[in-house]
């Protein structure tokens, strides 16, 4: 993967790569983190590239290992080449996407960046904070883990699915309705 990164030319390529055969490989992980202190323009867009997709992509991945990549993102945002930037600024954005926990550490670290004295930290920042805190992604969030569920044990979580199962609300929500015939109304 390193002799493909310094090849990286151009973001079309770093971005194909990344997303269709690194993010699928087992120390995807490892390279994200280290390629994202790289000089090379390219292969550090790469590491935080790769940040952004296992943010997406890698259910497994715990919220320490994204607290961890905040800090590199940080690091990073004062690098103001374009494609660079715009990749720590996707990076940071995903991570907050990933649950309620990883939205409120990326907004934190929004507004850490905020303050240096960097035009690019300022519009990772903005822009971070401006998706982040906006009303779409905390719908979204709050949809995925609902308040009854929030905080609470998995027993009990649980249990608010299995009430809801039993009410119908949870699987008349859940079961897709294109394509499927009206039921006809039952006899007495």
């Amino acid at each position: 993967m390193d002799w493909w990164a310094r090849d990286f030319d151009n973001w079309a390529l770093c971005d194909g790569c990344c997303l269709h055969l690194f993010a699928r490989v087992p120390f995807a992980r490892d390279r994200a983190a280290v390629w994202s202190s790289r000089r090379q323009e390219f292969v550090r867009r790469a590491g935080f590239f790769l940040m952004a997709v296992l943010a997406v992509h890698d259910k497994r991945a715990s919220d320490a290992l994204f607290v961890e990549w905040l800090q590199l993102i940080a690091e990073a945002a004062t690098d103001n080449r374009n494609f660079v930037k715009k990749a720590v600024n996707w990076a940071l954005r995903q991570i907050g996407k990933r649950n309620r926990r990883l939205n409120r550490a990326a907004i934190r670290t929004a507004k850490a960046i905020w303050k240096f004295d960097s035009a690019s930290a300022r519009w990772i920042a903005a822009d971070a904070l401006r998706e982040l805190a906006g009303d779409a992604v905390q719908r979204r969030l709050n949809r995925k883990e609902p308040a009854a569920t929030r905080e609470v044990s998995p027993r009990a979580a649980t249990l608010h699915e299995e009430n809801l199962l039993s009410a119908g609300s949870y699987r008349e929500a859940r079961e897709p309705t294109v394509g499927r015939r009206p039921e006809a109304p039952r006899s007495p």
